[in-house]
């Protein structure tokens, strides 16, 4: 398998530092609003990425961990009047709600707070200050970055570049402009913890530095994250973990890019800024999931309601295809494969690998996506209720088992008795009218979901057939 790593700027063969076990962090949101679009991505690439290795046998390791303290957080809470912690835990519940609608696998992530890490973060600093990487004053810690001399080396920047796009506070007291916070002292009204600089927080970057070193170890397999995270908040997770260890912090560092709303960059100056939340109040949001995998996850996509519901059409062929797999594994006999039924059979099993190679190609779901919609038009166009049964079921799993990888085709979509009456009638009056055309499409809609009419003297039966 290769991937591109962001640090090398070029595709590597992925080696685990373990044989059977793979370690991944993913920065998470801070959890002061619900997520929007584009913290999205990222979730659902790197869920599918876990998905794939533990398909490959991997046992997988998988933090993403929550901002609860930020000033975005300590703001919000004054707006509110509430408390920081409320807010926190109020959008942690609702990342939790978004999460289970884009089909992440939630229960075998690791959430870590950095607010439940305080002891873990002033260790770590006290640490680079005992080594000499950060300087105390008035209360606040820095990291020094002038005691590294590749420092800027995962963004590929020099240090006057760096300056020019950071996001830096001015002050006096630092003895770098570029030298970037561990620890802040506290202010009236905000929360704080006690350190041996004096009552404080944590800044940004170090919370994920001290997480991924409890759980993970001192060297990750892979650190993953949007692209705008590459500067100033990975190369500086870098920085401090590395000088406090001496190892590397990461072997594979991989970025998604960015998404874009009609063609145009997402900001809340824009006012072109979509929640997940806002989202799913008009599509489900599988379709979203399935929208963000179209696209290679390293190349920028376009969000517009055109596309989405251009993904919602996809997206249900693919259903449709299931469907109808589930329908001839039913009502298909046992026999023997003949040469054409074998013949389907190849072509499926090379379909199944090219999915693979796809994937094994530093994740790319759009080519993998594509072997899916490739499977389905087989079973739509050579596959029948004469097929062998054998046949259908071993496209049903292989579409199964794929698809799984990617996280998507896992409802169920079966109409109420009462739709299923409804659509009934309008079929019956449609035949009264002559409207034949209208009829068939009717009852072709009900086979593709699993419901098969009987025209029988006593009148129009239907069953299941899943």
């Amino acid at each position: 398998m290769k991937l591109y790593n962001t640090l090398t700027r070029k595709k590597e063969e992925f080696i685990p530092l373990k044989q059977d076990k793979v370690t991944i962090y993913v920065c998470g949101p801070t959890v002061y609003n619900y997520i929007h679009v584009g913290n999205a991505r990222p979730l659902v690439v790197f869920d599918v990425l876990r998905r794939y290795l533990e398909y490959k046998g991997y046992e997988v390791e998988y933090l993403v961990n929550f901002t609860d303290i930020d000033d975005k957080l300590i703001n919000k809470a004054k707006e509110e009047g509430g408390t920081v912690k409320d807010i926190a835990e109020k959008f942690i519940d609702e990342f939790l709600i978004d999460a289970k609608g884009l089909l992440l696998k939630e229960e075998s992530t690791n959430h870590p707070k950095a607010t439940e890490h305080i002891e873990e973060i002033v260790d770590f600093i006290q640490g680079l200050v005992d080594k000499g990487y950060a300087y105390s004053v008035q209360g606040d810690v820095y990291f020094d970055i002038t005691r590294l001399d590749d420092y800027g080396k995962l963004s590929k920047k020099n240090i006057d570049d760096l300056v020019s796009g950071a996001r830096v506070e001015v002050s006096v007291v630092k003895r770098n402009p570029m030298d970037f916070t561990l620890w802040k002292s506290a202010k009236p009204g905000e929360p704080s913890w006690e350190s041996p600089w004096g009552a404080g927080r944590p800044g940004w970057h170090i919370e994920c530095s001290a997480m991924a070193k409890k759980y993970l170890g001192n060297t990750i397999d892979i650190h993953a994250g949007g692209e705008d995270l590459q500067f100033p908040h990975h190369e500086n997770e870098i920085a401090q973990s590395e000088s406090l260890t001496g190892e590397p912090f990461a072997n594979y560092w991989l970025h998604n890019a960015m998404i874009n709303v009609e063609n145009q960059k997402m900001s809340k100056s824009m006012m072109n800024f979509f929640t997940v939340r806002e989202i799913s109040r008009e599509f489900d949001l599988e379709i979203l999931r399935f929208f963000i995998l179209s696209a290679h996850y390293r190349k920028p996509v376009n969000f517009s309601r055109e596309l989405v519901e251009q993904a919602q059409n996809g997206l249900e062929r693919l259903y449709n295809g299931k469907n109808n797999l589930e329908y001839l594994m039913n009502i298909c006999e046992e026999k023997e494969l003949n040469h054409e039924a074998l013949e389907i059979k190849e072509n499926i099993l090379e379909l199944k690998k090219k999915f693979i190679d796809s994937m094994e190609d530093d994740i790319n779901t759009a080519d993998a996506i594509s072997v899916l919609f490739e499977i389905v038009k087989e079973v739509n166009t050579k596959l029948n209720p004469e097929s062998p049964k054998e046949l259908t079921e071993l496209i049903y799993h292989i579409l199964l088992e794929l698809s799984q990888i990617l996280g998507i085709l896992n409802k169920k979509d079966e109409l109420l008795d009462e739709e299923i009456a409804e659509l009934i009638e309008k079929r019956t009056e449609a035949r009264k009218n002559k409207d034949f055309k209208l009829a068939d499409e009717i009852r072709d809609n009900l086979k593709e979901k699993g419901i098969i009419l009987e025209d029988t003297k006593e009148g129009i039966k239907w069953k299941r057939v899943r």
